[in-house]
């Protein structure tokens, strides 16, 4: 059984998520509530955060709104921040990577795939970044994608704005670094989350992906979760502007 590390750092944190109600972002919730931080989330689905909140055994929060409404999710981080406290952590994970032509896409499309999976973040950054400074440092962690460093298609304005969060993991970086605040990006590669095991894995795709990863095994969402965590902790405290691959040595 695998065993993970703890990090007496986090008890107690406020942390906020983005998308935190399912996939990826629930394993987030999780793994920081499983270290005593007080984890607050953002996220469309009602009962999916419900139903997560009632799941775990910490100090959960959640807020409900539409990341492509800028003001709905800066009322949401104000409410959780009235509940919780500033916030010391950020992980921005929110995104949508749904399949669409490229013949197809229209400038409203466009716009639209760029609020939701990356103007958001760069708004959450602006946010809460004044908590941290506040504190004398803190912790962003921006999620990316490894498909556009493996040339995938079909996807374009997601792989574009994926491409576009290192980016803006770089240059706040080096904006917010003056006052310890560091940020990472983590990159995940094909994680068996429901939505990707439901929509996309068949038995050839899950086999020829398999054979480009250099260790064999399908990635669990909490090897995701479990980076960011490390990140956010103070053995991390080095570590900013860079990338942080979850992909088993995909190639």
């Amino acid at each position: 059984m695998t065993q993970f590390a703890h990090y007496p750092s986090l008890a107690d944190k406020a942390v906020i998520i983005t998308g935190g109600a399912s996939g990826i972002g629930a394993d987030i919730v999780r793994a920081f509530a499983g270290q005593g931080a007080r984890v607050g989330f953002l996220d469309i689905d009602g009962d999916a955060s419900a139903a997560l909140k009632a799941d775990i055994d910490g100090t959960v929060d959640f807020e409900i709104c539409d990341l492509r409404d800028i003001a709905a999710m800066k009322a949401g981080l104000a409410a959780l921040r009235g509940r919780l406290g500033p916030f010391t952590t950020l992980v921005n994970n929110a995104a949508r990577d749904d399949r669409h032509d490229w013949a197809d896409v229209s400038v409203e499309f466009w716009d639209e795939r760029m609020a939701t999976n990356l103007r958001h973040m760069f708004f959450a950054i602006q946010d809460v970044a004044p908590d941290m400074i506040a504190a004398g440092g803190g912790s962003i962690v921006n999620i990316g994608s490894n498909s556009w460093w493996e040339n995938q298609g079909g996807f374009p304005a997601y792989t574009t704005a994926k491409s576009a969060v290192h980016g803006l993991t770089r240059t706040m970086a080096r904006d917010l670094g003056v006052h310890r605040i560091r940020v990472n990006t983590v990159v995940p590669g094909w994680i068996m989350t429901t939505r990707q095991k439901d929509m996309w894995a068949t038995p050839e795709s899950l086999a020829n992906h398999q054979k480009r990863q250099c260790l064999p095994d399908l990635i669990d969402p909490v090897y995701v979760a479990r980076m960011v965590v490390f990140l956010a902790s103070d053995d991390a405290a080095m570590c900013t502007s860079n990338n942080y691959m979850v992909e088993a040595g995909s190639i």
